[in-house]
């Protein structure tokens, strides 16, 4: 079983920047790949970053790149996105999800999710 608890959302302007965590309690965490995804208002849940166990792989969606870093701290079970340059379409819930031990964007294919983190870019 694994537990996921996100930090760190809040209100920003446009332009400025945003650090969300997620701390996970599992007895394992390098056996999940971690995953960050979204969900606006009216919108299905939208992949946004993930990285592999050792943090040598991460993959983002088009619409963040450049702008979003995804990162993880094995020691302390942890995986973080540091937003920067947000965007008001950057608005939504952000969800801190694990996959054991493949590479997806597909939600469903996600194991385990947070309960969520609210992000509002004001314009």
């Amino acid at each position: 079983q694994v537990q996921l608890v996100e930090s760190g959302g809040g209100l920003v302007q446009a332009g400025g920047s945003l650090s969300l965590s997620c701390l996970a309690s599992v007895r394992t965490f390098t056996d999940y790949r971690m995953g960050w995804f979204r969900q606006a208002p009216g919108k299905e849940r939208e992949f946004v970053s993930s990285i592999n166990w050792s943090g040598s792989n991460t993959v983002y969606a088009d619409s963040v790149k450049g702008r979003f870093t995804i990162s993880r701290d094995n020691a302390k079970n942890t995986v973080y996105l540091q937003m920067n340059s947000l965007k008001p379409e950057d608005t939504a819930v952000y969800y801190c999800a694990a996959i054991y031990g493949r590479n997806s964007r597909d939600a469903s294919s996600y194991n385990y999710w947070g309960q969520g983190t609210q992000v509002t870019v004001s314009s």
